[in-house]
């Protein structure tokens, strides 16, 4: 008998299909301004990280569309100079807020912890993420999978700013990686070189699709460009995190508003341009709890709206929903292991 979550899905899949779910009439964007969403629920509540005013803020709210009108509340400031504050993403895990966030100037940026008990107080002081190599590095995420801590980020092969790759690394703790750094995606397909000086892959997201297999899903091309999309690294069954060719690579972006760039099969956007750097709204943001139940699964994603000129002021807090799509191949050439993996995608809807 198929697993109950297996047959959720694939029962969820022909019902989107069936329904024709399209776009709504209007992108959902919200009121607050700004990139790079991070959010997670936690019984019941709502709550967002966001780099503000030389540091990070929180906001709670009942409602996902509640955050951007929800009062900000600092809960750390760089007090010690550390330079840009980035992309803050927020979990709960073995009972704290944890907080990581890149700070640095240039090539100094480097990947950091706050936690605390509260969501929107009570924070430590910043501790800096060991991971190996000590490059160049943002966008960290914090993941458990088959009882093993990873983190994943994006950064640098080496000490310049020529691609931004991802990695991944053992965690022995919430701040200390184990053992060696594994490149799993560079930014080397043509759809994804489209923007380039550097070319990129950055934002990574984990999460678990109905067949239990991990995807990471990750912005490409550059966030100053129309071109920024979301596409998605999906790991094989029985497969190494830890090993690239384990990884199978969406053949084009899966959320992005120039069809010259998307997978065949998948639409551009109709009112956002350049969606990108999104967030899986998971319990606790914890892969664990996903795929959320349900045909469709909330997002947020940044964005310009189509008709605005793009640029990063310009960038607005969007909310929208995901689907997973079932057999779907992603192919490749060239290189060890099978040539083609069919598995569940992600459609993204506005």
């Amino acid at each position: 008998m198929p697993h109950p979550r297996r047959l959720a899905a694939i029962l969820a899949v022909a019902i989107v299909s069936a329904l024709a779910i399209g776009q709504p009439s209007s992108a959902a964007r919200t009121t607050l301004g700004g990139a790079d969403p991070s959010v997670i629920k936690v019984n019941g509540l709502y709550v967002s990280a966001k780099s503000v005013d030389g540091g990070v803020a929180v906001r709670t709210a009942t409602t996902l569309e509640g955050i951007a009108a929800a009062p900000k509340k600092q809960v750390w400031r760089d007090t010690a100079g550390l330079g840009e504050v980035w992309a803050p993403e927020i979990v709960h895990h073995d009972g704290q807020y944890r907080i990581y966030f890149a700070a640095g100037t240039g090539a100094a940026h480097r990947m950091y912890h706050i936690s605390s008990a509260s969501p929107d107080s009570g924070y430590s002081a910043a501790t800096k993420v060991a991971l190996p190599n000590d490059k160049w590095a943002i966008d960290g995420v914090p993941f458990t999978y088959q009882g093993q801590r990873w983190f994943v980020w994006s950064g640098w092969a080496g000490d310049t700013n020529v691609e931004q790759n991802l990695y991944l690394a053992r965690m022995s703790s919430p701040t200390t990686a184990t053992g060696a750094r594994y490149v799993i995606s560079q930014p080397r397909e043509s759809w994804e070189r489209v923007v380039g000086n550097p070319y990129i892959n950055e934002a990574p997201e984990p999460i678990l699709d109905p067949n239990g297999q991990l995807h990471i899903v990750y912005s490409a091309n550059g966030s100053w460009s129309s071109r920024y999309c979301l596409a998605d690294l999906r790991l094989r069954s029985g497969g190494d995190p830890s090993y690239v060719w384990d990884w199978y690579k969406s053949n084009g972006c899966l959320f992005g508003s120039h069809a010259s760039e998307l997978m065949a099969g998948w639409d551009p956007t109709l009112y956002a341009d350049g969606p990108g750097h999104h967030t899986f709204v998971l319990e606790r943001g914890d892969i664990a709890t996903s795929p959320p139940s349900g045909n469709r699964f909330p997002t947020m994603y940044h964005a310009v709206a189509k008709g605005t000129p793009y640029s990063w002021a310009n960038r607005y807090w969007y909310t929208g929903t995901a689907v997973w799509w079932g057999s779907v191949t992603y192919r490749r050439a060239n290189v060890p292991g099978d040539t083609a993996n069919t598995g569940f995608g992600l459609k993204f809807f506005e």
